[in-house]
């Protein structure tokens, strides 16, 4: 993984006027260059709506200023903005002739059904050496598409200059992640199913749908957050040692992961649950029931809280359950990897109460670890209780966004989704998906503020 860089780059976002890019890119933008002041980015604006330079260059300063970091300005060589057609060749060429020197790098913080389009209209040789594509999730809409997407962006540039952005992929979680299980030997040797009875993956917000229901009602939990994110942590939990930090060798190595993942007992129907919110109250605030948020079409039957148990055929795992969990309106914000060790073989008689297997947590975002334990000691030294240690990992140096921002602009290929990966994602929940339209799984209630339907047991 690339350390800091002193080149110059181009950054040209395509969607400027969106809400991605006022929301998430240029506070990161913002935060990065306060952080390693030594870079200079030529920032370009593109998009149909048409603004002066003059007004994209206050709604960047309002952005820096805002992430209070209004002194990273000064590493921003130029502003500027293009009012142009992405989706087309002739806007494309426009901006891409229009741009300053440096490694051109172009954003498409637009639906990725229009990036798709905008890279289909160009060619190998519109593109100038070294530029790098970077586009947001989801990519394709299932197994099939993604892999035509893969053929247009592959036909334009090699893997490794295409960035499909995962923000969970963030470099200091992933590294934390990495180095707890790499350099501990209390953990590597029993990083295993000999080791491990099953893991948890889970993403729960408070947050209800804040009025993205033209995105949301036709993803929800599963795409939005299991088929992209949550699967791709399973990747890095689980891979097999990699000779290096490099780029081929992580990427090969969650690759594996997934090629070998699949729905438990090949059971989508069993190993699969699907809920949607009601009225309550959540994070603070009341909300309607799901089917009566602004722009949801109820008869789409789309899931806010969803659940799949995974198998990973490998040496390694087989037998041990993954469960991924993700959803909205939930009572408590829950982003965490809960590891259950499998019990002691052998307890010595003469000690009392609880003796389950230790529980290894990691939360992200920020990063901690703890590790709960069965301990003795006490008025009764043969009673055993549970203990928990906590360790504090950090935020990182950047937000996650900075982070993936950072890798982008270095040419740091290491920890985007890479095309047979993002393939393998959509193949691992087909059957899900499946299921679900075919109604095997019903899709059940819960009350916003709750922990989910009071059927579904607890995953820990």
């Amino acid at each position: 993984m690339s350390g800091e860089s002193t080149s110059t780059s181009t950054l040209v976002i395509i969607g400027a006027s969106g809400d991605l890019t006022a929301r998430l890119l240029l506070p990161a933008l913002a935060e990065l260059l306060q952080a390693q002041p030594q870079r200079r980015v030529h920032l370009v604006g593109a998009s149909r709506t048409p603004l002066s330079d003059a007004q994209w260059r206050r709604r960047v300063r309002a952005a820096f200023r805002d992430a209070d970091a209004e002194d990273a300005l000064a590493a921003l060589a130029s502003i500027t903005y293009l009012a142009a057609d992405a989706s087309t060749a002739a806007g494309l060429r426009q901006i891409i002739h229009d741009v300053p020197e440096g490694r051109l790098v172009l954003y498409f913080a637009v639906p990725p059904s229009a990036a798709a389009e905008a890279c289909a209209a160009l060619k190998p040789s519109d593109l100038p050496e070294g530029t790098i594509l970077a586009l947001e999730k989801p990519f394709g809409d299932d197994e099939q598409s993604a892999r035509e997407l893969n053929d247009i962006l592959h036909a334009l540039l090699p893997e490794e200059r295409v960035f499909r952005v995962d923000h969970f992929l963030g470099r200091s979680t992933v590294l934390n992640l990495l180095g707890l299980r790499f350099a501990n030997r209390l953990f590597e040797p029993t990083w295993s199913a000999e080791h491990i009875e099953r893991v948890a993956i889970r993403f729960d917000e408070t947050l209800g749908l804040e009025g993205r229901a033209g995105y949301y009602d036709r993803a929800g939990a599963m795409i939005d957050m299991i088929q992209s994110h949550l699967l791709e942590v399973l990747a890095v939990f689980a891979m097999e040692p990699p000779a290096t930090l490099g780029e081929q060798d992580v990427r090969s190595a969650t690759a594996a992961v997934l090629r070998a993942t699949h729905v438990w007992d090949d059971n989508p129907v069993h190993f699969s649950r699907r809920a949607r919110y009601t009225a309550g109250e959540a994070g603070g605030e009341q909300l309607p029931s799901y089917v009566d948020e602004p722009g949801v079409q109820p008869d789409r039957d789309t899931e806010t809280l969803a659940e799949i148990t995974c198998d990973v055929r490998t040496a390694r795992w087989q037998g041990v359950p993954f469960t991924l969990r993700s959803g909205k309106a939930l009572g408590e914000k829950v982003a965490e990897i809960d590891v259950v060790m499998r019990p002691v073989r052998h307890l010595p008689t003469g000690f009392t109460g609880d003796a389950s297997g230790t529980v290894l947590r990691f939360s992200l975002g920020p990063d901690r670890l703890s590790l709960e334990l069965s301990v003795n000691g006490g008025e009764d030294p043969f009673a055993l209780h549970r203990a928990t240690l906590d360790a504090e990992l950090g935020l990182g140096a950047q937000r996650a966004y900075a982070e993936v921002l950072a890798a982008i602009l270095d040419g740091d290929a290491t920890l985007s989704v890479r095309g047979d990966t993002a393939e393998q994602c959509w193949r691992i929940i087909q059957p899900v998906r499946d299921a679900w339209r075919r109604g095997d799984v019903p899709l059940e209630d819960y009350a916003a503020g709750s922990d989910g339907p009071a059927g579904w047991a607890a995953l820990v």
